[in-house]
């Protein structure tokens, strides 16, 4: 089986999507995956070093406009795409002029149920990439059975679905903590703070406004703890701003910045709590990893986070930071032994979710896409 996957959209800082595709990128040439990645004009090196039984077509121009213009009309017809057997298009749009069957990953419907969460500019381009992909593609992916439900509601006429959760490397995270002070200290971060850890991209649906006014709360009542806040900024990050500016416990905020992944899974398991109390998603990644690293977590329920955790992290409702804050204080006052039954109760439920599963059931969406099965 020979894979074309078109990771031109992926950022130099992996987050997100851009997380599933990387692992995709490595993953598949182990699993037996004669793999291109197709990769923007400037971005060759990088691909290389993360993928090296991966060939690499850097034929992609480096603009945004022009690589969704080369995608739409002229990348599916290209000569990378007509020496693979399969293309994938691993984040909504595919090309309109193709040579060969297609696959293409739809990663959540929020454009369609929740447009306000995002970029004004954004809602109408992926809600026509989503439509034209559904009734175009050979074969589509969902990343959880909670994108696929929506999936089913919103847009019942669609190509063949394939359900694909995403995984976590349960080597990387893990509940081992021997190294996590020397870790800390090496980023000139104190170890003996307690803090309350969210990982997250800068932006409306992360519900980072939601923890920063449940945080007034909590510091009132607990003067010791910290919200130390790691993630890049996205858009709308104005509100957010003003609001940390103006936060009565802004000397307790510690901005993080992006985290690279030598010392993320540390921050996770140091922490109290990992609060991740998005208002919606298509999987919630971050919320595995910090359940791989036994971390007592906090998310949203009646969300796709709420699906993945099973039980095992404390839930708050959307937007409620009165909820919030008090799911938050249950996390800060567990014992040690409480702690440490979540803990293991977390990595078990992460256990469920490995990127080989993943991998295996990419694989089976791209055999239906050539007709081999």
């Amino acid at each position: 089986m020979r894979v074309a996957l078109d990771v031109s959209a992926v950022p130099p800082q992996l987050a997100g999507a851009g997380r599933y595709i990387a692992e995709l990128a490595r993953r598949l040439p182990a699993n037996g995956v004669d793999t291109t990645l197709v990769t923007r004009r400037d971005d060759t090196l990088r691909w290389h070093d993360w993928s090296p039984a991966s060939y690499v077509a850097s034929v992609v121009p480096n603009g945004r406009a022009s690589r969704l213009l080369y995608e739409a009309w002229v990348l599916g017809t290209s000569a990378t795409a007509r020496t693979a057997d399969v293309w994938h298009a691993p984040h909504y749009t595919m090309p309109h002029r193709r040579s060969k069957p297609t696959v293409v990953t739809i990663h959540d419907l929020t454009f369609f149920t929740n447009p306000e969460w995002h970029e004004r500019s954004k809602v109408p381009f992926f809600r026509r990439a989503i439509t034209y992909a559904a009734s175009h593609a050979d074969v589509l992916i969902s990343v959880s059975d909670f994108t696929s439900r929506q999936l089913e509601e919103i847009m019942p006429r669609h190509a063949p679905l394939v359900t694909a959760p995403l995984g976590v490397d349960l080597d990387r995270f893990t509940i081992d903590a021997r190294h996590d002070d020397d870790v800390l200290r090496a980023h000139h971060l104190p170890v003996d703070l307690p803090y309350i850890f969210f990982l997250g991209t800068f932006e409306p649906r992360k519900g980072l406004d939601v923890l920063l006014t449940a945080f007034e709360e909590i510091a009132r009542r607990t003067p010791e703890v910290e919200l130390w806040l790691a993630g890049q900024a996205g858009w709308g990050v104005k509100a957010i701003e003003s609001q940390i500016a103006e936060h009565g416990a802004k000397d307790r905020i510690r901005r993080l910045g992006f985290v690279d992944d030598t010392m993320l899974p540390s921050l996770l398991r140091h922490a109290k709590s990992v609060a991740y109390p998005s208002r919606g998603e298509g999987f919630g990644l971050p919320v595995l990893e910090a359940l791989a690293c036994g971390a007592t977590v906090v998310t949203t329920s009646d969300t796709v986070m709420s699906d993945v955790a099973a039980g095992t992290a404390l839930l708050a409702g959307a937007g409620d930071s009165a909820s919030l804050a008090a799911q938050l204080d249950i996390a800060l006052s567990m014992s040690e032994a409480e702690r440490s039954e979540r803990a293991s109760l977390g990595r078990a439920r992460a256990e469920q979710f490995s990127w080989a599963s993943s991998i295996a059931q990419h694989v089976v969406a791209y055999n239906l896409a050539a007709g081999l099965s």
